[in-house]
């Protein structure tokens, strides 16, 4: 799509000094939208309880939710051309602002498909707020920060990730009832029951609903500097499919949010698990903070450390550690496969800044269309947790011993960084 930079915005100057406002101003939304995905994580266990779910179909939630990755990628990369990074976050907010509502609905219906149309809802405007601010944080400053940059920002998305379960497991899981307690209930009971555990939700997203919109009404009137030669431009030409650490880093963020959100969705029923913790859930969501907690140490350890380090190779060290770990988890039981799977989070936590700017490296005019292609592949994040429920209700493999899909995601993400992630072009 053709378009020349928005003149609402201001062009930055050429020796690209990184424009301290308006990135505090992005900040606040990778905050955002961690809290809200995060959420998922509480979400998914208490449907799952309310609506006596196997693994797999409880997987549906993120599903439905990484999913809208998927649909909605392309359109937003082509959103950017025609308008600008500016206009596209504000529609993001918005969009997330309606699925935080129909949140609603779906709790006074007590409706499992209704909850998954709001899920989905809510990620298109998650998608579109990606599409737009990981690549504009990422050229706002010098080449060479890039990844340092957007690690910073992604460690207060950790944030977000680390209070959400917190949050959610206060106003939505607190009252939750044991399967055996289930059982006991009579048939008018427990359609009672479902309803009144499936409006607690009510009340956190539409706290959120309202704030989304609060923060589409300030990004509207806040002034955010242009980028010069990342949006489309009438001289612009080019394929990105000729990129091949492009496409190889599509895979990588596949693989990567595949098995991060894999782990974090069965956390809290993987630590029930008699054999690991024996924890009620409430407890198991509390030490899911963990897990993402470390995530946002790890990123502001390596927003610093990539100021030293490459990108590829530091990328390439964390995914080894994550393997390692993931098979400790597997292998043990008790504290020490609790504590291993939860320190995952920590070499996680560069592994999306890291893998994200080496894949729109050198990609000039088609960065908003590399982005969308990046940004797409969280699309992984519906896939490969279905495919981790679905190997945990496999008798002879449960749920412990499904990890073996995540282990070798973190082998893919150690080959890109150790060698797929160097810039080329592919001949033809």
């Amino acid at each position: 799509m053709q378009n020349t930079p928005s003149p609402e915005l201001q062009q930055v100057g050429t020796t690209q000094q990184t424009q301290t406002g308006a990135l505090i101003a992005l900040t606040s939304l990778f905050f955002m939208w961690g809290f809200v995905t995060v959420l998922n994580d509480i979400v998914s266990p208490h449907l799952q309880t309310i609506f006596s779910l196997n693994y797999r179909q409880a997987s549906l939630v993120q599903v439905a939710f990484f999913f809208a990755y998927f649909i909605f990628s392309i359109p937003a990369a082509k959103l950017i051309d025609m308008t600008s990074y500016k206009t596209s976050i504000v529609v993001g907010l918005l969009t997330m602002g309606v699925g935080a509502f129909l949140f609603i609905p779906a709790a006074s219906a007590a409706s499992y498909a209704l909850f998954l149309v709001a899920l989905m809802v809510l990620a298109g405007g998650i998608t579109v707020l990606q599409v737009a601010a990981n690549p504009y944080v990422a050229v706002l400053g010098p080449p060479k920060t890039a990844s340092s940059r957007l690690n910073l920002t992604q460690a207060f998305n950790s944030l977000g990730t680390t209070i959400g379960p917190w949050i959610g497991g206060i106003f939505i899981l607190t009252t939750a009832k044991s399967a055996d307690e289930l059982n006991a209930l009579s048939a008018q009971a427990l359609h009672a029951y479902k309803v009144e555990q499936a409006s607690s939700v009510k009340t956190p997203y539409i706290f959120i609903g309202l704030l989304l919109v609060a923060l589409a009404v300030i990004v509207y009137f806040l002034h955010l500097p242009a980028i010069p030669g990342t949006q489309k431009t009438s001289g612009s030409s080019g394929s990105i499919w000729k990129y091949r650490h492009l496409l190889l880093g599509v895979v990588g963020i596949f693989v990567y949010v595949g098995a991060e959100v894999a782990i974090g969705t069965f956390l809290i029923k993987y630590f029930h698990l008699h054999e690991i913790g024996d924890l009620p859930e409430v407890q198991g969501a509390k030490l899911v903070s963990y897990y993402w907690g470390g995530a946002m140490v790890g990123r502001f350890i390596g927003s610093w450390i990539l100021q030293k380090v490459k990108a590829g190779t530091l990328l390439g060290i964390a995914a080894l550690a994550a393997t390692t770990l993931v098979l400790v988890s597997m292998s043990t039981t008790g504290q020490v496969a609790m504590g291993s799977i939860i320190l995952v989070g920590f070499f996680n936590s560069i592994m999306f800044p890291s893998i994200f700017t080496l894949g729109i490296a050198e990609l000039g005019p088609l960065t908003g269309e590399g982005s969308g292609l990046l940004i797409m592949a969280i699309v992984g994040g519906a896939v490969i947790p279905f495919l981790f429920g679905t190997l945990a209700d496999v008798p002879s493999v449960g749920l412990h011993h499904a990890f073996i899909l995540p282990l070798v995601c973190y082998l893919y993400i150690a080959y890109y960084g150790f060698k797929g992630s160097q810039p080329q072009q592919v001949t033809s």
